[in-house]
């Protein structure tokens, strides 16, 4: 017997048994239509950013006697660059997106800078939601918001995903299960 029974012997509550080792979960990636929707999110929402400074700058360039050609062009490229810079972005962000549902959790990998994996045990979730914004409509995509015990913000979005396979999650998670409240 070690020293110590209250951390050694103490048996696991149920909700917090490990997962064999050997079960590593089948990380599923984002539906490829979902890259065109993160890019043009990406660009549209940089973009949207940058027009109100540079119409600043526009103002601002008056000063510096720049002829109005000028002042447009450097406007443009800046705006085209601004625009790029979202559309790279966005597809960094769907290739760095991925989730797994297994027989415990939905597990949702993502971020470009900061990397984060949100753990949703299947035990909290409380209810579902599917969007579908008109591009995702255009595009055969849904998201799906699933909320969990706990405040009215604790909830988890996953974008992205094909209507069908949105739907599967969602009827996966909210099944029937003996132990619920």
């Amino acid at each position: 017997m070690s020293p110590n029974p209250t951390v050694t012997d103490a048996p696991l509550p149920p909700h917090a048994s490990p997962l064999p080792a050997t079960s590593s979960p089948a990380w599923e990636s984002l539906h490829p239509n979902a890259s065109t929707a993160m890019r043009l999110f990406g660009a549209s929402s940089l973009g949207g950013v940058y027009l109100v400074p540079a119409a600043m700058l526009l103002i601002a360039w008056d000063s510096l006697g720049w002829s109005g050609g000028v002042r447009v062009a450097a406007w443009a490229i800046g705006a085209l660059l601004v625009l790029l810079a979202g559309w790279v972005a966005g597809g960094v962000r769907w290739s760095r997106t991925g989730f797994a549902l297994d027989a415990a959790a939905l597990r949702i990998r993502r971020g470009i800078f900061w990397r984060s994996e949100t753990l949703v045990p299947r035990s909290r979730v409380q209810h579902t939601d599917l969007n579908r914004g008109p591009l995702d409509r255009r595009l055969g995509l849904a998201t799906l918001k699933v909320y969990t015990a706990g405040t009215k913000l604790a909830s988890v979005s996953l974008d992205g995903l094909p209507a069908e396979r949105a739907a599967e999650l969602r009827d996966a998670l909210v099944a029937a299960d003996d132990d619920a409240v």
